[in-house]
């Protein structure tokens, strides 16, 4: 009950946020043009082929808006009360102790100065769900951009059959003026959307976050100065890693709520010990 009061709560404040509510906006615009004017003017709604298209999209924004509520109202991941460190530190990793928290906090934890608190496995702040993502909520936020990325992909692909292959009035212009603003606003999704997700592929087939890779950029100069290899010290193989926060049950890979192979994330094993 707590859990579900908290979740309530965080998604009432992330609905406050400006950047959020744009986010959702756009979701529901692209959706709306892409199927009630792109094609529906290219097959027709009212046909099998524009009702089978129709349907297959709406799954995907449907999906895409599900793992995007996940992310931003669960908790990234707050440090236990209980926690405390290890005198004897078996990971070969130091404790570190927040000053503004006046806490212990774990290995691959760190402040946000957004939220003011502590997460663990902390990879950014994101401003467009007003959440951090972290190590509780960085699947279904994958998941989101997974499917934001292949929803983009297809509203391109409609808008491209409407535009080559069906009439249009372009000697009007706001005709011409909204397909000129879709193609780029869609082509500009496709890329940034599309080069956040293979970012994150990167990072998760690593076992790393953002804030470890930019550490590990001038800890891998490091290395090749001194005529070592660098090796990320969470890396346990792609297999693993990926294991490690999508789950090992291949079937609920896609599901943003199947977070139960998730531990208490104050422990990581260290495979350069």
């Amino acid at each position: 009950m707590a859990r579900r009061r908290g979740a309530a709560a965080a998604l009432t404040a992330a609905l406050s946020s400006p950047a959020l509510v744009a986010a959702v906006s756009v979701m529901a615009l692209g959706y709306y043009s892409t199927v009630f004017v792109f094609l529906d003017h290219w097959l027709g709604l009212g046909t099998t082929a524009g009702a089978a298209h129709a349907a297959a999209f709406s799954l995907i924004v449907a999906a895409c808006f599900f793992s995007f509520l996940c992310a931003a109202a669960a908790d990234p991941g707050a440090v236990p009360a209980a926690f405390s460190p290890d005198a004897e530190d078996p990971q070969g990793l130091k404790s570190r102790y927040c000053d503004k928290c006046c806490m212990y906090k774990p290995a691959r934890t760190h402040h946000c100065k957004v939220c003011k608190r502590c997460v663990l496995k902390m990879d950014h702040h994101c401003v467009w769900i007003n959440n951090c993502v972290g190590y509780a909520n960085y699947k279904p936020f994958i998941i989101c951009v997974l499917n934001a990325t292949i929803g983009s992909l297809y509203a391109s692909v409609i808008f491209v059959r409407d535009l080559l292959q069906t009439e249009h009035n372009f000697h009007i212009l706001y005709v011409k003026i909204i397909h000129i603003l879709a193609g780029v606003i869609l082509f500009s999704l496709c890329l940034t959307i599309g080069s956040l997700l293979c970012w994150h592929i990167y990072l998760m087939c690593h076992n790393m976050t953002t804030i470890e890779y930019r550490e590990a950029v001038r800890a891998k100069w490091l290395a090749k100065k001194s005529g070592q290899n660098y090796r990320h010290r969470f890396d346990q193989g792609t297999r693993k890693n990926i294991q490690m926060i999508m789950g090992t049950n291949v079937f609920c890979w896609l599901c943003p709520t199947a977070t139960g192979h998730l531990k208490d994330g104050t422990e990581f094993q260290n495979t350069n010990n």
